[in-house]
C-alpha cells in the first residue's frame, strides 16, 4: 500500500480543518444562485402551430404554379415579414422593449426582436411520389414569441401568425399571377415572332415564283413532262407540215370551177362570166339609151344582184375594158368628125357614148377594189381545200401550244436552277418557324395551366397553411428555470466549497496529521498524543454545532420556500407525493 495514499479519516480530517471556508464558500455560491435565479426576469412564451396542408385537387390533375419547396417558402415569408419596416411597426404598436428603446439605438431593439421570435420546423420521413424515395417533408412549423408579460407574448404572437399566414397568400397568388402575366408576355411575343417569319416567308415564296426546296421533284417531274410533250408536239407539226404540203400539191392540180354544159350540149357561163359580159353590155348600151331607159335599168339591176353574188368579183377586169372601149370610142369620134362634121347625128350620139363611157370609167375607178370572192365549185377541189384549211389550223394550234410548252419549259428549268440560292434562306425560316409554333405550344399550354393554377390559388384550393394551435396565453414562465438554477447553485456550492478546502489545504505547509510528520521527518513517532481540548474550546464547539444546525434549519426553510415559489406549492406536492405512494 503506498504511503502517500489517503484514505476516508485523511478526507473527513481535512473537512474538519477547512470547514470554515468550505462553508463560507459553498454559502456564498449558493446566495449567488438563488439571486441570479430570483433577479432574473420572467419570460414567456406563445406559441401557434401552423400545419402545412396539401392542395386539394391531385397534382395530377392540376399542377401548382409554385415550385419551391415548404421550408424554402417558409424562410422566404420570414425574410418578409422580419423585415425592418414591419418589426418596427410592431415594436410601436404594442411598445415592446421600453427600457431597452431608452438607451439603445433601434438596430439593438430590432436585433433583440428577432432573437425573441422562434420558428421550428417539423419534418417527418415520407416516400417521394415521383422518385419512390425516402426523403424529409415539411408538414407544419411553430411560430413562438418570447415576451415580458403572457398577455403581450400572446398579441404579438398572434400579429406574427396573422402575418405569416397572410404573406403566404399573398405571395402564391402573386407568383401565380407573375407566371400567368410571363407566360402570356411570352406568348404574344412568340405570336408576333411566327407573324414575322410567315410575311418573311410570303416574301421569299413570292421572289422565288415557285422555285421553293419542297416543290424541286414537282418542278423536275413537270420539266421532264413539258420535254416529253415538245418532243411529241415536234413529232405533230413535222406530221402537219408534211400533210399540209401534199394537200398544197394535190390543191394545184385541180380547178376551183367545173365546166357547166347544158341538155343542149352548150358550155354555161358562170357567175363572173356573165358580170363581165353583162359590163360589156351596159356600156354600149349607155352610150345611145338614156339612164331612165327601161333597158338601162334592168341592166343596173341585173349588174347590182350580179355584183352581190360575186363580191365584186371581175372590178380590175371591168375597169380594164371600160377603158379600151373609151379609147375606142373617142378614136372612132376623131374620124367621124372629120367626115361628116360636128353636127352630125352620129358624132352627138358618139359623143354622148363617150360622155356616158367616161362617167362609168370615173366611177369604176371611184369603188374601192375588193378581192373576188370565187366560190369553188369542183367537189374534189372543195375536199382537198377543206382538208388544207384543217390541217393549217390544227399546225397553227400545234405551233401556238409548242411556243407555250418551251415557255413552260423555260420556267421550270429557271426554278429548278433557282432553287439552291433560295432553299438556305427558306430552310432556315422554316426551321425557325417550326421551333417557334412548337415553342409557342409549350408556352401556351403552359399558360393555360397556369390560369388554372392561378384559379386554385385564388380559391384557396391549393397547398396552404393552417392554424391548428393559435397562440394561447402562458399561464407560466418560459424561463428562466429557476429551480434548476437553484438546484445548479447548490451543486455547484457544494463542490466549490469542498474544492476550495481541499485546495487551501493542498497550498498549506504546516504538519496536521502524524503521517504528514512522519512524511516530512523521513521518522516514525513514538507515539500520537490526542489533542485535548479546554472547557473553553468545548463551549465555543458547542455554540458552533448550534449555529450550523439554525444555519441548517434556515437553508431546509429557504429550499422549502424556493420551491413552493419557483416549482410547485408545497401542498400540491405534498398531495402528489401521496398520491404517488399510494
Amino acid at each position: 500500500m503506498d504511503a502517500h495514499a489517503k484514505d476516508l479519516h485523511d478526507y473527513l480530517a481535512l473537512l474538519r480543518r477547512r470547514k470554515s471556508l468550505i462553508l463560507i464558500v459553498a454559502a456564498s455560491l449558493l446566495a449567488a444562485s438563488a439571486a441570479l435565479a430570483f433577479l432574473l426576469p420572467a419570460v414567456y412564451r406563445s406559441t401557434a402551430t401552423i400545419l402545412i396542408e396539401e392542395q386539394e385537387i391531385p397534382p395530377d390533375l392540376v399542377r401548382s404554379a409554385i415550385a419551391t419547396y415548404a421550408d424554402q417558402r417558409i424562410e422566404t415569408i420570414k425574410q418578409q415579414v422580419l423585415s425592418r419596416s414591419t418589426l418596427w411597426k410592431l415594436v410601436e404598436q404594442y411598445d415592446l422593449y421600453k427600457g431597452l428603446r431608452k438607451r439603445n439605438p433601434p438596430e439593438e431593439i430590432l436585433t433583440r426582436f428577432v432573437k425573441d421570435i422562434q420558428i421550428d420546423v417539423m419534418n417527418v420521413k415520407v416516400i417521394d411520389k415521383r422518385t419512390q424515395n425516402p426523403t424529409q417533408a415539411t408538414i407544419a412549423f411553430t411560430l413562438a414569441y418570447d415576451g415580458e408579460s403572457a398577455e403581450l407574448a400572446q398579441k404579438v404572437a398572434n400579429e406574427l401568425t396573422s402575418l405569416f399566414l397572410g404573406e403566404n397568400l399573398k405571395t402564391r397568388e402573386r407568383h401565380a399571377q407573375e407566371t400567368t402575366a410571363f407566360l402570356k408576355r411570352e406568348s404574344e411575343n412568340l405570336s408576333h415572332h411566327i407573324q414575322e417569319l410567315e410575311q418573311k416567308l410570303s416574301g421569299v415564296k413570292q421572289r422565288a415564283e415557285g422555285a421553293l426546296p419542297e416543290l424541286v421533284q414537282l418542278n423536275m417531274q413537270l420539266l421532264s413532262q413539258v420535254q416529253r410533250e415538245i418532243i411529241e408536239s415536234d413529232r405533230e407539226i413535222r406530221s402537219l407540215k408534211e400533210r399540209k404540203t401534199y394537200l398544197e400539191g394535190e390543191l394545184a392540180t385541180l380547178k376551183p370551177h367545173t365546166p357547166i354544159i347544158s341538155a343542149s350540149g352548150e358550155r354555161l357561163l358562170d357567175a363572173s362570166e356573165r358580170l363581165k359580159a353583162l359590163r360589156a353590155q351596159y356600156a354600149g348600151a349607155s352610150g345611145y339609151l338614156a339612164p331612165d331607159h327601161p333597158d338601162i335599168i334592168k341592166l343596173k339591176q341585173e349588174l347590182s344582184s350580179l355584183e352581190k353574188e360575186t363580191g365584186g368579183t371581175g372590178a380590175t377586169d371591168g375597169r380594164d375594158e371600160l377603158s379600151k372601149r373609151l379609147m375606142a370610142e373617142r378614136a372612132t369620134l376623131a374620124a367621124l368628125r372629120e367626115r361628116v362634121g360636128a353636127l352630125h347625128p352620129d358624132v352627138v350620139r358618139l359623143q354622148d357614148v363617150v360622155a356616158s363611157l367616161d362617167r362609168e370609167l370615173q366611177a369604176a375607178v371611184a369603188r374601192p377594189a375588193q378581192p373576188p370572192l370565187v366560190k369553188p365549185e369542183n367537189p374534189a377541189y372543195i375536199n382537198i381545200q377543206s382538208q388544207l384549211a384543217s390541217t393549217t389550223a390544227s399546225l397553227e394550234s400545234q405551233e401556238a401550244a409548242r411556243i407555250d410548252l418551251k415557255r413552260r419549259m423555260a420556267v421550270y428549268a429557271k426554278r429548278v436552277e433557282t432553287t439552291p440560292t433560295v432553299e438556305p434562306e427558306y430552310l432556315d425560316l422554316i426551321r425557325d418557324r417550326e421551333n417557334s409554333v412548337r415553342k409557342h405550344q409549350e408556352i401556351t399550354s403552359r399558360l393555360m395551366e397556369a390560369q388554372v393554377s392561378g384559379e386554385l390559388e385564388v380559391q384557396r384550393k391549393g397547398e396552404r397553411f393552417s392554424l391548428i394551435n393559435p397562440p394561447e396565453l402562458p399561464e407560466r414562465p418560459d424561463r428562466p428555470n429557476r429551480l434548476a438554477i437553484l438546484l445548479l447553485g447548490a451543486f455547484l456550492a457544494m463542490a466549490g466549497g469542498v474544492g476550495a478546502g481541499v485546495a487551501a489545504d493542498n497550498l498549506d505547509r504546516r504538519i496536521y496529521t502524524a503521517d504528514q510528520l512522519r512524511r516530512v521527518m523521513r521518522v516514525a513517532p513514538l507515539a500520537v498524543i490526542p489533542y485535548l481540548p479546554t472547557e473553553s474550546e468545548l463551549t465555543a464547539l458547542g455554540r458552533r454545532r448550534a449555529a450550523v444546525s439554525l444555519a441548517g434549519l434556515g437553508v431546509v426553510l429557504g429550499a422549502a420556500v424556493i420551491l413552493h415559489l419557483a416549482w410547485m406549492p408545497l401542498d400540491v406536492l405534498w398531495y402528489a407525493l401521496m398520491r404517488k405512494l399510494g
